[in-house]
């Protein structure tokens, strides 16, 4: 049997997966699945309840991966812990792969196409209710991009989580700051997130959301919250990769065969 692999492991091997398959691939939204490599190491390492070899088990947590766009980070995480294999996830884009450029619910261990940004926190606070109300006890996380919250819908779905009281869910903002057109700042300023929330009913908590210690005590804090827990992630779009860290560029951009070696030495440079 393969030794289970930490966090640590998980994200540097996901983010070599990640700036590979942005190259071989011509793929956008590599900044934000490098942002966000950190959360998910954490959450499939330490704390979600899954089975591999059953994706469909009825006692898994739900994880809803809002920010589909940055589908390669969750695909790189997913075949790290034994999903599916390597060669499935090297049909990245290819005609008639699952493995489309934005989450694909047919990709085992996803539960739900996203992409289209603003709907699948409503998704999950309807699976949580009704887990609630079925007395069943597995969680239930959502992953949500900080530009996502120009979207209404989703502070409806604030409202509805805290008016039933979900205490079986989590929502983790991956907020490094940076959307498609310019800064969070820029578009549409967010501050003061955390008050915004707190007086919404959310139990919230601000961390960095590449320290991975505090990603795991904060997410296994988060069972005894008798509301449900938002987490404000602060994180780095790039995050690894010292030429992209920050740069509004590589929410698009794919890199050249030379950034590309350059993006994997950076890599291990910082042991991300």
């Amino acid at each position: 049997m393969q030794a289970k692999l930490t966090s640590g492991q998980i994200a540097l091997a996901a983010a070599k997966r990640i700036v590979t398959l942005a190259y071989e691939k011509k793929a956008s939204h590599i900044g934000g699945a490098l942002s966000v490599k950190d959360i998910l190491a954490v959450l499939y390492a330490d704390i979600l309840r899954y089975d591999p070899a059953v994706p469909g088990s009825p006692g898994r947590d739900r994880l809803f991966y809002s920010k589909g766009h940055a589908c390669m980070a969750l695909y790189a995480v997913l075949c790290e812990t034994g999903f599916f294999n390597e060669d499935m996830l090297n049909t990245f884009t290819a005609d008639g792969s699952y493995f489309t450029s934005h989450v694909n619910h047919k990709v085992p261990g996803i539960e739900l196409s996203t992409g289209s940004l603003g709907h699948a926190f409503g998704v999950a606070c309807g699976v949580a209710l009704a887990a609630n109300r079925k007395h069943q006890s597995h969680r239930v996380y959502v992953i949500l991009s900080d530009g996502e919250l120009d979207e209404g819908s989703n502070w409806e779905a604030f409202l509805f989580a805290a008016h039933h009281r979900l205490s079986n869910m989590v929502v983790i903002i991956d907020y490094n700051k940076v959307q498609s057109f310019g800064t969070v700042n820029e578009v549409m300023g967010l501050e003061p997130l955390a008050d915004k929330l707190r007086s919404f009913g959310w139990d919230t908590t601000e961390i960095d959301g590449h320290d991975h210690e505090a990603l795991r005590k904060t997410f296994a804090s988060a069972a005894e919250s008798q509301k449900p827990v938002a987490v404000i992630a602060h994180t780095i779009k790039g995050k690894g990769v010292s030429f992209m860290e920050g740069k509004l560029e590589w929410h698009y951009k794919s890199p050249s065969s030379a950034q590309w070696q350059e993006a994997l030495a950076s890599l291990e440079q910082n042991n991300v």
